[in-house]
């Protein structure tokens, strides 16, 4: 069974308004974004820390009103942050 779950944030690139989209399918999590409503989606977008962040929160309350997740589900995401490290910057390759 697959799971959706969407919402808004700002774009780190440039600051405006986005819609996220995160799906699981055959057990994998696949983040898609696009900056209008009526515009195709990006496929595959890198998810930042922010983006699994937002998508536990979501799962969190969708499985207190049992909305399809599973505990399965908020194990993964936990799982993935808990492994989570940030790429490394230009001053920390210096």
């Amino acid at each position: 069974m697959s799971v959706e779950v969407q919402w808004t944030e700002t774009d780190p690139d440039t600051g405006e308004r986005r819609f996220v989209a995160a799906e699981k399918f055959a057990r994998r999590w696949r983040f898609k974004a696009r900056t209008k409503r009526r515009e195709d989606w990006s496929l595959d977008v890198p998810p930042t820390r922010a983006m699994w962040e937002t998508l536990l929160e979501a799962l969190e309350r969708r499985y207190q009103r049992r909305e399809g997740v599973k505990e399965a589900d908020l194990a993964d995401v936990r799982k993935i942050l808990a492994e989570w490290t940030d790429p490394p910057t230009i001053e920390d390759l210096r």
